[in-house]
């Protein structure tokens, strides 16, 4: 700037203006190599921070898949079901987790010889019953069949986990049935265009609703169903449906989280009475003949021994399960004994998703003469249930 000075002061004005000029080329060049620096800086923090955020999300990913970072569970070796084992297909136990972070256990039965991709099945129910009882009879026929299922505790029962035990829910009980569907859907020996349900006795009406909200399920099957939400709000046969009683039933329930609270654990409301009482409903009777003899007692089975939490169904009478059963569009068959003390369930819930229901050619409902309501869980005596027409409905509805 010294020499700018001079040159101007003895007026060699146009010299110093070249020289200013070339110094602020000089200026800029300097500049441009300062700031395409600084791009190259911001251009590595962003790689970096990409990268960064990309082996978080690959972490996160890996938490929740990876079966080894799903809880653990005890899972017993040995076959400790209510029914024979099969030799026609191969047997093995699984977990996998749902969406509110419970791991779920399940007996997975794979056709033997089996080499292309297999329709899948997730079975679940009776409600309260355990995956070793009907579920698993259930899907091992039909993994006879050919189809690969998997017959699987629901949260906070069985060999499943969930804390406290023996709580039922609407909610998480209808996230069970679609964390199977995801277990089933990412099998590598499994078409994930091909998947159904069956939900038997409580949990066929799980699967109605279910198959209400997702889309995934092809076919859907329900057996000896019951209406959770409407026994729980009506009482049996629909005999407390009044504002009154269900007042009544909420408040004494209401009254018992106290008493647990206090007592810092949960009463158990009693599963199937046993001794049978002499004046007992047929119904308690028929539930007895299963649940308390040979044929299908099973010790982790809540029906068979302490039953549910006394306030365990208490969120079923304010959630009405088959609201938007008539919204259906995938295939639903609906089966019942016609003796059966249950079989208004079937036979309203039908009324209800055909009414209005745009795809109700799809939807069938079978009546089984002579069939009770505990002939649908093993046969009974009768073989009542018909493993043909469920094979027929579900390889027609899962092409």
């Amino acid at each position: 700037m010294e020499k700018v000075c001079r040159l101007y002061g003895n007026g060699q004005v146009e010299d110093a203006i070249k020289m200013l000029r070339k110094h602020r080329c000089t200026l800029m060049d300097s500049l441009h190599e300062s700031q395409w620096r600084v791009d190259c800086l911001d251009f590595l923090v962003w790689r970096m921070e990409k990268e960064k955020q990309s082996l978080k999300n690959k972490e996160k990913k890996e938490r929740y898949y990876k079966m080894e970072n799903i809880a653990k569970l005890e899972l017993t070796k040995e076959w400790d079901k209510t029914f024979p084992k099969s030799e026609k297909v191969s047997h093995r136990k699984v977990t996998f987790p749902n969406r509110y972070g419970i791991t779920l256990a399940a007996d997975l039965y794979e056709p033997k010889g089996a080499e292309n991709k297999l329709a899948a099945i997730a079975v679940c129910g009776p409600f309260g019953a355990v995956k070793e009882q009907a579920a698993g009879l259930y899907a091992q026929t039909m993994a006879e069949r050919g189809f690969l299922t998997i017959a699987f505790d629901p949260s906070f029962t069985g060999e499943s986990g969930g804390i406290p035990r023996y709580m039922a829910s609407p909610d998480i009980n209808t996230e069970d049935f679609q964390a199977a569907v995801d277990f089933l859907s990412v099998q590598e020996n499994v078409d994930p265009e091909r998947i159904g349900i069956i939900g038997i006795c409580g949990w066929g009406g799980l699967a109605l609703n279910v198959a209400a909200l997702d889309t995934r399920i092809k076919a859907t099957v329900a057996s000896t169903m019951y209406d959770m939400s409407r026994v729980n709000a009506n009482g049996y046969f629909d005999a407390d449906d009044s504002a009154d009683a269900r007042y009544a039933k909420k408040k004494s329930m209401n009254a018992q989280r106290l008493v647990d609270y206090k007592n810092g654990s949960y009463a158990l409301g009693g599963g199937v009475v046993d001794p049978l009482p002499e004046d007992a409903p047929f119904f308690v009777a028929d539930y007895h003949s299963y649940y308390k003899t040979d044929r299908g007692y099973h010790k982790r089975s809540l029906n068979s021994n302490g039953g549910w939490n006394v306030i365990g169904c208490m969120s079923f009478m304010n959630q009405p399960i088959l609201k938007y059963s008539n919204e259906i569009r995938s295939a639903v068959f609906i089966m019942h004994g016609e003796k059966a003390h249950s079989c208004y369930f079937s036979r309203d819930a039908y009324a209800a998703m055909v009414k209005d229901n745009l795809y109700s050619d799809n939807k069938e409902l079978l009546i089984i003469p002579d069939a009770v309501h505990t002939d649908l869980y093993d046969g009974g005596e009768k073989d009542a249930i018909p493993f043909d027409k469920l094979e027929q409905f579900f390889s027609e509805n899962m092409k």
